[in-house]
């Protein structure tokens, strides 16, 4: 059985395999030990604490097999991105000039640098084990993040969203970078990706232009690139837009990735859930079905595909072997999604 469950910190050792596996694009899981040791650190106190309104916490869950007591994958929630760290993209504007002598109308398309999504919630650092993708096991850890927010909603902001890895070539460049960024950053764009998704943006700030960049004045293969998502990513694009995120005419500042958001009561994971009382725990039949769930206790959250049987849409008879290994019992609620 598969479950998501919050990080702890003897799953370090696995977590650094993890992370060294990982694409080098994976930013937010990188393979240094006392990043990941922080991040876990910091997950711990966000699930332990009383808060009334989204802050700076982070909740790291990882996918761990109960069979063997694998971690096999990963994912995040920011509550509130951009509050004690700088979080910059570029929003991309139209400006529209118009020549009464030439009768001529020229439209352009401009990058700003914003920080519009201060504050907002983002969801990100998804991993998971090429040995296991398989069985709804990439949907589990993708979507076990959306019944959490669901569970606690007042824990997150209205507006939640998530930043694509760009595209990149073969050789792991980016043309955007080599276009814009490179010109105001003296490293090379992996050391620039890689401080920015360990948290420290700051440098941002301090060199990147303030003023609009014409997309025009870029070489065609940057402009190409802008709001195009890395050929690995396109699975994680597609389960959000399954979920109601959508371009939002912003983009990463170094590689040109799109950002999607989405309102946290319209994702549908949230939309299509309900609670229900544990009516009863037995043992599993051919007319179960299956419905991913997840628990109601915050510090101890677990979410899995869980074998079940609906009654009156108010309760379940749940798979006693599951109900074992998640800690419930009859009486207990949970969390389910209608699909």
């Amino acid at each position: 059985m598969m479950r998501v469950r919050p990080a702890r910190m003897n799953d370090l050792d696995r977590l650094v395999d993890l992370a060294s596996s990982a694409s080098k694009g994976l930013t937010t899981l990188p393979a240094n030990r006392d990043v990941l040791e922080a991040r876990i650190s910091e997950s711990i106190e966000a699930f332990g604490v009383d808060i009334d309104g989204p802050g700076g916490e982070s909740y790291f869950m990882v996918l761990e097999d109960t069979a063997n007591g694998k971690v096999a994958g990963t994912c995040a929630i920011y509550a509130g991105v951009g509050l004690s760290k700088a979080f910059y993209n570029y929003k991309i504007l139209k400006l529209t000039q118009y020549s009464h002598e030439l009768n001529v109308t020229v439209t352009s398309r401009l990058l700003t640098l914003v920080n519009d999504y201060q504050g907002a919630t983002e969801v990100g650092t998804l991993y998971l084990d090429p040995d296991y993708r398989k069985d709804g096991n990439g949907q589990l850890l993708a979507r076990s993040r959306y019944l959490l927010m669901g569970c606690f909603k007042e824990r997150f902001s209205e507006m939640v969203m998530a930043e694509m890895r760009g595209w990149q070539d073969e050789n792991g460049k980016s043309p955007l970078w080599e276009a814009l960024g490179s010109h105001f950053f003296n490293i090379p764009f992996p050391d620039a990706d890689y401080i920015s998704g360990v948290g420290n943006n700051q440098f941002i700030a301090d060199l990147m232009p303030k003023y609009p960049i014409y997309i025009e004045m870029l070489p065609k293969a940057a402009q190409d690139v802008i709001g195009k998502t890395h050929d690995e990513t396109r699975p994680a694009l597609n389960l959000l837009k399954k979920e109601g995120f959508r371009f939002s005419n912003a983009v990463d500042i170094f590689d040109g990735g799109p950002c999607v958001d989405v309102r946290l009561d319209d994702i549908r994971t949230i939309r299509h859930s309900k609670i229900a009382t544990i009516r009863k725990t037995v043992d599993r039949s051919p007319s179960m079905e299956r419905h991913l769930a997840c628990t109601l206790e915050l510090s101890g959250y677990q979410a899995s595909w869980l074998y079940m049987t609906v009654v009156n849409g108010t309760h379940v008879d749940l798979d006693r072997d599951q109900a074992e290994i998640l800690g419930l019992r009859a009486g207990d609620q949970i969390r389910f999604v209608i699909d």
